[in-house]
């Protein structure tokens, strides 16, 4: 990766990660099945650059499309509570929990859907792409990453929170959110575990709290947020800098490594893209990175639409409520492909 940044310093590169990268940086290891295909890296160079650009707005769908999830609804509380007695025995005191929703689609009509879903959500770090073997149809809300000059910025997401149409409703639920002592605790942590990711590549004393547990709203959902800065030096290696932040820790729990290890048998699916990362390295070096959250993914050779869901399990958590809060992240990817 480096070698082809390097060879490519004066452009724009577009690159990909996914979740099981992870397998590359730390002793760990993916068996479960993979229905999705992407590669663990995938990088390249845009042959042009459009300041503006819209793609070309579709009218309908093919077929109807209806999603089957991997694991029922009372599997995930049973396993909920499976993880909350790791919690106890102390394994861990933070787990990222997912699931995998999946269609079979002849034809995709993803332009559509990509468009229903940013009239839902507009997110500030979304996008589509249609490449060879894949469409990604994603509604980002979370940055991973970014770099300005020498200076770096992370923006875990930890709490979440459904909307409402009534002006006064809406207001008392996002209170809820920003009261909430579950969710403050879930962003600590992960706060935590990203001060200590920065610092491995930081300058001494240079990681900085920039805001902490700021309620943002969007336009389907209200979102717990932190951020955290560092500066490095000019020399850091991107490679480097993934190396000691990937996966971000709002999408592994804490501690990192023994949570990943551990979720492998919960989980039935590998994440793939989720819990990835997308972004642009632009010519002066600077980059921004988001989370692959709230994603479709398509392949096109086995025509499987999919995507996942999750959220964090602390020792306070109560497997219904969980559960819901996965379908809430959902809808807005359920509705879309209506």
């Amino acid at each position: 990766m480096d070698a082809f940044i390097s060879n490519n310093k004066n452009d724009y590169i577009i690159c990909f990660y996914s979740y099981d990268l992870k397998n590359n940086i730390e002793d760990l290891s993916s068996n479960n099945k993979d229905n999705m295909k992407f590669p663990d890296i995938h990088c390249f160079v845009p042959d042009e650059i459009h300041s503006n650009y819209s793609i070309e707005k579709e009218k309908k769908f093919n077929q109807e499309i209806e999603f089957q999830s991997d694991i029922s609804k009372e599997e995930y509380q049973r396993n909920v509570l499976k993880i909350k007695e790791h919690i106890q025995k102390g394994d861990f005191y933070e787990a990222n929990y997912c699931y995998q929703w999946i269609s079979k689609v002849e034809h995709l009509n993803s332009k559509l859907i990509f468009e229903n879903l940013m009239d839902l959500t507009n997110p500030p770090y979304g996008f589509y792409a249609n490449l060879e073997k894949h469409h990604i149809i994603s509604a980002s809300p979370e940055l991973f990453i970014k770099k300005r000059g020498n200076k770096l910025y992370s923006s875990p997401i930890k709490g979440t929170q459904k909307r409402d149409l009534d002006p006064i409703k809406d207001q008392l639920l996002k209170k809820q959110l920003k009261d909430s002592l579950k969710d403050q605790a879930e962003n600590n942590m992960i706060v935590d575990l990203v001060r200590n990711d920065l610092s491995k590549i930081a300058l001494k004393s240079t990681v900085k709290m920039e805001e902490l547990r700021e309620v943002y709203t969007f336009k389907n959902i209200h979102q717990m947020i932190s951020t955290i800065s560092c500066d490095i030096s000019e020399n850091e290696k991107i490679s480097s800098i993934i190396k000691a932040t990937f996966p971000m820790g709002s999408m592994t729990g804490a501690p990192k490594i023994k949570v990943m290890q551990i979720m492998e048998d919960y989980e039935i699916s590998k994440r793939g893209l989720y819990s990835g990362s997308f972004g642009i390295i632009y010519p002066n070096g600077d980059f921004d990175f988001n989370v692959i959250i709230r994603t479709l993914i398509y392949n096109k050779a086995n025509h499987l639409l999919s995507f996942h869901v999750g959220g964090a399990i602390t020792i306070n958590s109560d497997p219904k409520l969980e559960y819901e809060e996965t379908l809430i992240k959902a809808e807005a990817l359920f509705r879309a492909c209506q």
